[in-house]
């Protein structure tokens, strides 16, 4: 899970540390200010929090053309436009962290107001107070969804799915293997959906941090728009089923909590039924996004056991007569 360390200072004349001052106007009373820095990770790009000392606020920055993980084969500029602008469109809807600026000329650097507050997976590790937490991002993903709604594009969720699968490397066979599993989802009706939406895409434990009474989702550089909203649903079971699995030892523990985060988010009980067919499409490929993490090998193997199954599930009579 997140960590971070203090790496630095900066002092008035610092050329970032005054823009960032500058950026935040009238939100700071002391302008003279220093300011500490402490390095968070693991991030798939450099991201630090920055304390101006004195002050109650506090912002995080998202170095975008400094990449640290997997993830290389993007558009720095773009990226960070794109997560600026997509926090612009959703803070009317639901708690997301202010976006404060963003320069290209600062490594494509994202600045965003620092949330506090406890992140999912210190509920997820005491499970006190679990249930009533999923109850809250259930409600706060249903805003999401139901308030951005659009054109669905089916063919996306199965572009994204493959592009994991790339990732991942596989060797021919396994990948033979899911490229039909794939298939036989494409053409049955599971996935079929009247209209999309914006997705988070990216509901992992750490990105949803919850302050008095409030939800607030964090990283929306994966976000995308004609989305199917099971994605989410899927991405939050996969979490937890992991979790559970891997540092509990107990995956069926995950089952009444996946149920109950179901459960709030539908509108009523054919809802319900209707996302827990789709879910398993999406868990899977909740569950291989974490593959390319890799951790180690009996760590992968229960994530492509699990997501095999979960393609699996699939039944013949919901194909469509070809």
């Amino acid at each position: 899970m997140l960590s971070e360390r203090q790496i630095g200072t900066l002092k008035p004349g610092d050329v970032f540390r005054d823009w960032l001052v500058d950026a935040l106007g009238d939100r700071l009373h002391h302008k003279k200010c220093d300011v500490r820095v402490f390095k968070i990770g693991p991030a798939s790009h450099t991201v630090c929090r920055y304390e101006f000392v004195g002050e109650e606020c506090g912002v995080v920055a998202k170095f975008y053309a400094e990449p640290t993980g997997w993830k290389r084969d993007y558009d720095p500029v773009k990226s960070m436009e794109r997560e600026f602008w997509t926090l612009k469109k959703v803070e009317r809807i639901i708690d997301v962290p202010r976006p404060v600026g963003m320069r290209k000329d600062f490594s494509c650097v994202l600045v965003t107001e620092y949330v506090h507050g406890k992140p999912l997976f210190m509920y997820m590790r005491t499970e006190n107070g679990l249930y009533d937490k999923l109850t809250a991002m259930a409600h706060t993903q249903r805003k999401l969804h139901d308030n951005t709604v659009s054109g669905y594009r089916k063919q996306d969720e199965f572009a994204y799915f493959h592009k994991v699968l790339d990732q991942l490397r596989l060797d021919r066979r396994t990948r033979l293997k899911f490229n039909q599993l794939l298939g036989d989802w494409w053409y049955s009706t599971l996935l079929d959906q009247p209209h999309g939406c914006i997705i988070h895409s990216d509901a992992n434990p750490v990105n949803y941090v919850f302050y008095q009474n409030n939800v607030y989702v964090l990283d929306l550089e994966s976000s995308w728009e004609h989305a199917n909203f099971v994605h989410d649903l899927g991405t939050v079971a996969a979490e937890l089923k992991h979790y559970f699995a891997i540092h509990k030892n107990n995956a069926g523990r995950a089952e009444p909590y996946i149920g109950h985060f179901l459960w709030k988010y539908s509108r009523n009980e054919e809802e319900f039924r209707r996302i827990t067919r789709a879910l398993p499409f999406f868990m899977a490929l909740g569950l291989l996004r974490m593959a390319r993490l890799g951790i180690d090998r009996d760590h992968n193997a229960f994530i492509f056991r699990e997501a095999t199954a979960c393609l699996n599930s699939i039944k013949p009579h919901h194909h469509r007569n070809l």
